[in-house]
């Protein structure tokens, strides 16, 4: 165990001057200027309102190195994700503070190397705030700077973030609505498929209920004890609401959007299974299962 009476101080760091940080400017949007480090320790008074690039890890103590300083942007590397998460935690990290964070595939980048991210990364994950800017995976980095440097993140505040597409629409006007928890529904989901990433448990299953979609697929909390993550399908069956669960370990918990994209279906209650739904099958595929069923 680490011993509590460490006071928080890091010798190394505090003897150092801004002026001992290598840091590399390639490009300006406006006031903006674009950063190079090679590591996180780099960052420094001089990047407040930059968008830096810092070769390190995406973890939370480099977050929490780039923090003080008040940058516009931050893009680390992913390191393979890494166990439990631990190579992009600081993205969520930066989120809560207000500040766009990315970070690059592992595989497309050197570490440690700011100028290859740069040129060669590509972006593996973001924080809803790069989202907002308009980062996407699979993006270059360098454009993925321009749209940190460029972009909008709206309101930065640790408040409610509600992210909402419309993936498909019947002409009767029913859609596959996906959106990260059953709480951002509508009204007027009461008409269609929602795919969402909160657990299927008792609580869910109530907030389920009040919305009374056409279908539904929720993430199955892991399971859990007692199967308590996916408690609520069985209920819900009886209410006549049919629904499905997404494996937590084919898609994220929390991110309906990666739960469309790589989902695969681990509990279906049986009207949801008498309108297409498989174990095994793709969320896409059940959820246009549950929509076909739809009167028109």
């Amino acid at each position: 165990m680490p011993d509590e009476n460490v006071p928080d101080e890091a010798p190394l760091l505090a003897g150092e001057n801004d002026e001992d940080h290598p840091q590399d400017e390639v490009a300006r949007y406006g006031d903006v200027r674009v950063i190079l480090i090679d590591s996180a320790r780099y960052c420094d008074s001089r990047n407040r309102g930059d968008v830096v690039v810092a070769a390190s890890y995406g973890g939370t103590l480099p977050a929490r190195l780039v923090a003080p300083h008040r940058t516009r942007a931050a893009v680390f590397h992913d390191v393979g994700i890494a166990a439990d998460g631990s190579g992009i935690t600081g993205l969520a990290y930066l989120e809560a503070l207000g500040t766009p964070a990315a970070a690059v595939d592992g595989a497309t980048a050197e570490l440690g190397n700011a100028r290859d991210m740069y040129a060669h990364g590509t972006i593996s994950r973001m924080n809803v705030l790069a989202e907002r800017c308009g980062v996407e995976r699979g993006m270059p980095a360098e454009e993925a700077v321009r749209r940190l440097a460029t972009g909008d993140p709206g309101d930065p505040s640790a408040t409610t973030k509600v992210r909402r597409a419309v993936m498909e629409e019947l002409p009767s006007g029913r859609q596959i609505v996906v959106t990260d928890s059953i709480v951002f529904a509508r009204p007027e989901d009461s008409r269609n498929v929602l795919v969402t990433a909160g657990h299927t448990g008792s609580t869910g299953a109530r907030f389920i209920e009040a919305v009374t979609p056409w279908g539904f697929i929720c993430a199955d909390g892991g399971t859990a004890r007692n199967g308590s993550g996916y408690a609520g399908l069985e209920p819900l069956d009886r209410s006549g609401l049919a629904g499905a669960c997404y494996d937590v370990m084919t898609a994220a918990m929390g991110d309906a959007f990666d739960a469309w994209d790589r989902g695969r279906i681990s509990q279906a209650n049986q009207l949801a299974c008498r309108r297409g739904v498989e174990v095994g099958q793709s969320v896409q595929d059940a959820a246009r299962a549950l929509l076909a069923y739809a009167p028109s």
